[in-house]
């Protein structure tokens, strides 16, 4: 009965993980960029309630009793699959079509990565800087923040589905490359990212480090779509059962400690 106990305490902390991780995805089902995750279980140690496995003749028996102790979360994975195309018709509103990552300069000098493009500009001494709404630069191919100097009319500046930024010629009238590119990256295994703030994520040793898609022929160079965002890949219904599944799993595991605590309290209760 105490193993029962503790067996029903370790599904309530799971489910309680469970629920928390979905009104995380539910909260941030309009979060731009935003990428799910999924919770994982995996069971606890087993004890065995029979040592000898072999009957009164040694003859081996054909089941060994055995009986498991629980479970726990073993990991919550991020899904990356690709979130719907919404329109918006802001300039500099891009939508990322690919397995790529803007690369982003946080305030600390390291980089960071993200699929929200809801970008903005921001004066600086230099000119005109593109960064998140956090204030945090876009970086070019080069590593360097995307600066336009005072020399371009930012409602004149467009942007190829590749990233490259182009300007109208003065005298054609065509718009002509300015050696402006947008930085896109990709991980061998993305759902290895630590996830920080604002749809951001950073590097870690479990998603290797990050691939350049303008330094790596063979990676799938992404398109970038202007005037649309990524959405959330959150399903607000799928998401809906398994808060409905994790409930209803609460509750059983909470009326098995009931069950067990009435157990022990009859056989408190025994006289001779």
């Amino acid at each position: 009965m105490i193993r029962a106990l503790w067996t029903g305490a370790s599904g309530m902390t799971a489910q309680q993980t469970s629920l928390d991780n979905i009104a995380n995805n539910l909260s941030n089902v309009n979060t731009a960029g935003f990428k799910k995750q999924t919770t994982e279980f995996s069971t606890l140690l087993y004890q065995k309630l029979q040592r000898k496995v072999t009957d009164n003749n040694g003859d081996p028996k054909p089941v060994i009793g055995q009986v498991g102790l629980g479970v726990r979360v073993s990991g919550l994975s991020q899904i990356f699959t690709q979130g719907a195309m919404l329109e918006t018709g802001r300039k500099y509103d891009f939508c990322v079509e690919g397995e790529g990552f803007f690369r982003v300069q946080l305030p600390d000098g390291t980089i960071g990565y993200t699929r929200n493009g809801a970008l903005q500009t921001s004066m600086t001494a230099e000119g005109v800087a593109l960064c998140t709404a956090e204030g945090y630069s876009i970086l070019d191919d080069a590593g360097q923040p995307i600066i336009f100097g005072p020399e371009y009319d930012m409602a004149k500046v467009s942007t190829d589905q590749w990233g490259n930024f182009t300007y109208p010629d003065e005298e054609t009238n065509v718009a002509m490359n300015i050696g402006v590119k947008i930085s896109m990256a990709q991980f061998n295994n993305p759902a290895g990212l630590d996830k920080i703030s604002g749809s951001m994520f950073r590097e870690s040793e479990n998603s290797g480090v990050p691939r350049l898609e303008a330094d790596d022929p063979l990676l799938t160079t992404s398109k970038i779509h202007s005037g649309y965002l990524e959405g959330s890949n959150v399903a607000t219904v799928d998401e809906i059962v398994n808060l409905i599944v994790t409930q209803r799993a609460y509750e059983m595991n909470s009326k098995v400690i009931t069950a067990s605590d009435e157990m022990m309290q009859q056989a408190n209760n025994l006289r001779s």
